[in-house]
């Protein structure tokens, strides 16, 4: 390590000397107060930059940086392998192997093999330029749970502090991909989860998190209650919106077991003779149904029982009902009167319609009767008993796990149910997916079969062992693991994969002088540049014609827009080792300067060039900066 500190992490609050009953709004707010709380750790305005080991997926020991360090901040190429599209044959599908990109540019589905902190800079630059609602809608990651997984070689004084900073670096990059009304879900531990809340406060506000979904992984069995104390069956997944105002999740329902209160059955049903309905316990129904004696019928069917009839009653869900009080004070004048009536005349049921549409009330010695027909939903392909879904999940253990999707992944997979549950809640068809800790591709295979698009993230071979394989299942519609029955999935769709690129920036091995990698384009290097700093690349047309009539010698131009809507223009202007312009003479950078300083958000202006500048240093206005490159991007790299 670059840097040895021992401590710990803390806690900070604005004002907090002072006791809350003597703060009044003034005394509260001043210019450098913060939301508090924010949490605080070892190297925190620092970033980690770590070589990777791409055999295993893994970071090499790590480094403490600069944040602006042009390795952990650079925007890579993505690099064209191939594309697999689903091709229908013979009412089968086959995957067809596309090796021009080209002729995959109508494909959306992405995945990514490489570090996910330099593809998410690749995806943010990719993201900036689209409207907002061609952003992403859902993001879902499962981090490793502590930097003993992301890294064979680390110090426990660290470990906190760096898996803090590999959270804060991605999850920075991730809001900014994210539609306005975009959601992301983090699955963690029990240890990790204050520190990964506090953080996420900090950077999506503490307003947008929505809520801390738990769920139940496990059974209080085996090896885990040997240790006195409570038994760890749990973990969790955080909620936060992009945007308070935006965020509108679809309303779901979780299956549940029968609902016992349901215990009555009308056994001669007829919607239009219901005055003279007749009614017996849903057992001795179930009973006579099987015909078996009601005293023998749970010994008959033993563990099988509640299967059965849960059946029965699913079948019968028009006949099964219950009884349920009427509250006076609740219901409309005619529905008391008929609540009255039925008491008076206990020897049919009564019938109410009612004026806004909804199911007529059915009304048996003053209580109305409910069905279970209007109980159950369609819930994983299947009609079941309904709740609301709660934030304590109990249905989506992991079963059968090292089944889904064909690909063993040790304690690594996430089920499909879990996933489909938490795109479903927050998008439709057609919406985008965002998963940067790829694994075993669960999240993609998900995502597709639900007909969701989605991108994807793995740093190692796996992406190659177990997600390509894994999606080719999913094309041809083999996979039938996972949520494949609940969804009816019979394969088709596409994806293209890539590798990420190498640097805007090479040494050369003999003379240890750094360059930029020409082979890139300078177009991409240019825009890479000013997006590692920050910049989001514009559009912006405002030079004379006469000044850049050459398309490719150009500048690129971007802004940083700050609280105030002022923003900083930074401009990438390079000359290749080919080309004989090496020097912006003193007219140019006056007409660069003074055209952007026209612009009506304009705050202050930086150049990035490794031209010659012809410019007196003490003529140079305090708003306008320039940054020779790549002398600075090393100089930087060497502090």
């Amino acid at each position: 390590m670059a840097k040895k500190y021992k401590g710990s992490l803390s806690l900070e609050w604005f004002n907090k000397q002072k006791a809350i009953v003597n703060l009044n709004e003034d005394s509260i707010k001043s210019e450098n107060d913060i939301p508090a709380p924010r949490i605080n750790w070892i190297n925190k305005e620092e970033a980690l930059f770590y070589e990777l080991n791409e055999e295993e997926g893994k970071g090499n020991t790590p480094y403490w940086v600069n944040r602006d360090d042009i390795r952990v901040k650079e925007a890579r190429p993505l690099v064209f392998q191939k594309a697999f599209k689903a091709v229908a044959k013979d009412e089968e599908f086959t995957i067809q192997e596309i090796d021009n990109e080209e002729d995959a540019l109508d494909i959306e589905n992405m995945l990514i093999k490489g570090d996910n902190l330099l593809a998410l800079n690749t995806l943010k630059k990719h993201f900036d330029k689209l409207p907002d609602n061609e952003k992403v809608k859902c993001i879902y990651i499962d981090p490793p749970y502590n930097t003993g997984s992301a890294f064979d070689h680390y110090d426990d004084n660290f470990k906190h502090s760096e898996w803090l900073t590999l959270m804060r670096d991605r999850l920075t990059i991730l809001k900014k991909t994210l539609q306005d009304s975009g959601t992301i879900f983090i699955s963690i531990d029990n240890e990790e989860l204050p520190y990964l809340m506090v953080l996420m406060d900090d950077i999506f506000g503490k307003e947008n998190r929505k809520n801390i979904i738990t769920l139940k992984r496990g059974s209080a069995t085996g090896a885990k209650v040997i240790n006195p104390g409570l038994v760890n069956i749990s973990e969790f997944i955080l909620v936060y919106s992009n945007d308070i105002e935006n965020w509108k999740p679809n309303k779901l329902y979780s299956g549940k077991s029968r609902d016992e209160r349901y215990s009555t059955f009308i056994t001669n049903y007829d919607n239009t003779n219901f005055e003279n309905w007749k009614f017996c316990s849903l057992l001795e129904a179930f009973a006579s149904f099987h015909k078996i004696e009601k005293r023998q019928v749970k010994k008959h069917f033993g563990s099988s029982f509640e299967d059965e009839i849960t059946n029965f009653i699913t079948d019968n869900s028009e006949r099964v009902i219950r009884f349920a009080s009427l509250d006076s004070n609740s219901i409309s004048k005619s529905a008391r009167e008929l609540k009255i009536k039925s008491k008076q005349d206990d020897s049919k049921v009564f019938k109410l319609e009612r004026d806004n549409g909804k199911n007529p009330y059915y009304i048996y010695k003053g209580s109305i009767i409910l069905f279970v027909k209007d109980r159950l939903k369609t819930i994983d392909g299947k009609l079941s008993f309904s709740e609301p879904l709660s934030d304590i999940w109990m249905d989506t253990l992991p079963n059968d796990l090292h089944n889904e999707g064909g690909v063993d992944f040790r304690k690594g997979k996430k089920p499909e149910k879990l996933l489909q549950r938490l795109i479903e809640l927050v998008t439709d068809e057609g919406d985008t997916v965002l998963d940067i800790f790829g694994g075993s591709g669960s999240t993609f295979g998900t995502a597709h079969k639900m007909n969701r698009k989605w991108i994807g993230v793995e740093i190692g071979n796996h992406a190659e062992t177990h997600i390509i394989p894994r999606l080719s299942a999913v094309l041809k519609g083999t996979d039938t693991s996972g949520i494949s029955k609940s969804v009816n999935w019979q394969g088709g769709g596409s994806f293209k994969y890539y590798h990420l690129g190498e640097s805007i920036i090479s040494i050369d091995e003999e003379t240890k002088k750094g360059e930029f990698n020409w082979s890139l384009g300078k177009q991409f290097i240019q825009e890479s540049l000013l997006q590692s700093y920050d910049f989001v690349v514009q559009d912006i047309n405002v030079f004379p014609a006469q000044i850049f009539q050459d398309e490719d010698n150009k500048p690129t131009v971007g802004k940083i827009v700050g609280s105030s809507n002022v923003a900083v223009y930074g401009l990438a202007f390079l000359a290749t080792p080919q080309e004989s312009n090496l020097t912006i003479t003193n007219e140019e950078v006056k007409t660069i300067y003074s055209t952007l300083r026209n612009q009506p958000d304009f705050q202050s202006l930086v150049i990035y060039s490794n031209k010659g500048i012809d410019i007196a240093q003490d003529t140079i206005p305090e708003d306008l900066a320039i940054i020779k490159v790549p002398h600075a991007i090393f100089s930087e790299l060497e502090r």
